[in-house]
């Protein structure tokens, strides 16, 4: 069974609840979290709708797309759903300025709010606004921490690939990492070089206030759903916590 076959588990009632009774709320109602997507992520998934169902839930997301035409092209993707998706360069409203040569100012959040408030998903390119305007390339897993450290996060999501992350000393997945266990993997040059580098952004993401992140296959049905109505998570989640399992 392929990655894009397999589906998350969710209870039925909480799918159907929204044509039915109205959608319920969330504890994480009014919260933000962030869904930095790959490349594979963008076809054959189930996060147009997804997004769609925890708006309802009053949660409110924000994407990073990997790169500019991705960005563009997740645009429409959403929009041919529902009008919602709006496309944000790090130039509009100067949200994301540049701090020198590949790094990151700090991000300015009036405009994600606004558009977050009024019902809007806004998907982000990953570039900055550089200081003579030009825009400045930067890694899209670096501007999904930093937005989800300056919009107080409830959870940031990368998804990547691999699915999680696994140990390279014994080939199985781990189920939750501290930030200083992920900072350690991501210092080993035996893990995928854009595993290593999801890996410090939900690290420094959860240093930095972030509740907790999570990198995990984004073409599992129902990924970004699963994180937010079930105990247990897919892949790999990265909170100030040590993971001590079931009691």
């Amino acid at each position: 069974m392929n990655g894009l076959e397999r589906t998350a588990r969710l209870p039925k009632q909480e799918l159907d609840s929204g044509t039915r009774q109205g959608p319920p709320m969330t504890p994480l109602a009014g919260r933000t979290f962030i869904v930095r997507i790959d490349r594979a992520s963008l076809e054959a998934t189930t996060l147009p709708g997804d997004l769609a169902f925890l708006m309802q839930r009053k949660v409110r997301p924000i994407v990073v797309a990997p790169t500019i035409d991705a960005a563009r092209s997740s645009v429409r993707t959403l929009n041919r759903r529902a009008n919602v998706a709006v496309g944000l360069s790090g130039a509009d409203a100067a949200f994301l300025p540049a701090a020198g040569k590949d790094a990151l100012g700090r991000v300015q959040t009036h405009i994600l709010s606004t558009l977050t408030s009024a019902g809007y998903i806004p998907i982000i390119e990953p570039t900055a606004l550089g200081l003579l305007g030009d825009d400045i390339d930067l890694a899209a897993d670096d501007v999904a921490a930093a937005i989800a450290s300056a919009t107080e996060a409830a959870r940031v999501l990368f998804f990547h690939e691999a699915g999680g992350v696994v140990d390279p000393d014994t080939t199985t997945l781990i189920d939750e990492l501290t930030p200083a266990e992920a900072l350690a993997l991501a210092d080993r040059t035996d893990l995928a070089p854009e595993l290593r580098r999801a890996i410090r952004a939900a690290a420094l993401g959860v240093r930095a206030g972030v509740e907790a992140a999570q990198i995990l296959d984004g073409r599992i049905a129902h990924a970004a759903i699963v994180e937010f109505l079930t105990e247990r998570h897919l892949g790999t989640q990265v909170t100030g916590t040590v993971y001590l399992g079931a009691a």
